[in-house]
């Protein structure tokens, strides 16, 4: 089986240009006590390879949840979707934060997927997102163009 680690000046790259946030629930590095890693979209045991156009940075929650899979079950249609894809896809054509900026929405069926599937709600997550809301560090400014009204 191949290595399919990532190391050194690919791995940073893989990290400058997620802006140093998991690509999946926006959590800021400096912020989490689990190790980001560098996530395989399509998993290496699906095939998927250690180019620039397949990996993504993810904290160790996300990832964790994500493991091999590359689909989940919409909630609200009761069908199969592939899971959102950081590098093909913008992540405000499939999310948006509620009005306390605490909890991500999934607005299409993939990113309802998603959610559920990576579990982007967890307790954990809405008590670093809440803390970071009263420092000033949340949500990310790139995406707030797409913020719902209070």
């Amino acid at each position: 089986m191949p290595d399919s680690r990532v190391r050194g000046k690919k791995r940073d790259a893989v990290f400058e240009n997620a802006d140093f946030r998991c690509e999946y629930c926006q959590t800021p590095i400096e912020y989490t006590i689990q190790p980001f890693v560098v996530d395989h979209i399509l998993p290496v045991n699906r095939g998927g390879k250690n180019s620039m156009d397949n990996l993504a940075c993810a904290c160790g929650g996300c990832n964790g949840h994500k493991y091999d899979k590359i689909d989940a079950t919409d909630p609200t249609e009761n069908k199969l979707y592939p899971l959102f894809n950081p590098r093909t896809e913008s992540w405000d054509k499939h999310f948006i934060w509620n009005a306390d900026f605490t909890q991500v929405i999934g607005i299409t069926a993939i990113g309802r997927a998603t959610v559920a599937a990576l579990q982007l709600n967890r307790a954990g997550l809405l008590n670093i997102r809440r803390l970071l809301v009263l420092g000033g560090e949340h949500p990310p400014s790139r995406l707030t163009d797409k913020l719902p009204n209070p």
